[in-house]
């Protein structure tokens, strides 16, 4: 998981809504990261936008704080 996250960093992209339900095994249990629908990649270190599943969002994200996407 590190190694896919790093990735998506290195390419300059956030997901914004990961969780369980959003990481997928395939029969050689790989992960694979789906539904983008909440991703970022422009700005990703000065975001502000409410995006994602608020049960899995940090304090700072439900006050309105800025974040850092990475």
């Amino acid at each position: 998981m590190l190694d896919v996250l790093s990735y998506m960093h290195g390419q300059k992209v956030v997901h914004r809504d990961l969780k369980l339900e959003n990481i997928l095994i395939d029969e050689n249990f790989n992960l694979k990261v789906a539904d983008f629908g909440f991703a970022t990649f422009k700005n990703i270190h000065n975001l502000k936008s409410y995006r994602g599943t608020m049960t899995y969002m940090a304090p700072e994200l439900k006050i309105g704080k800025e974040y850092d996407g990475m």
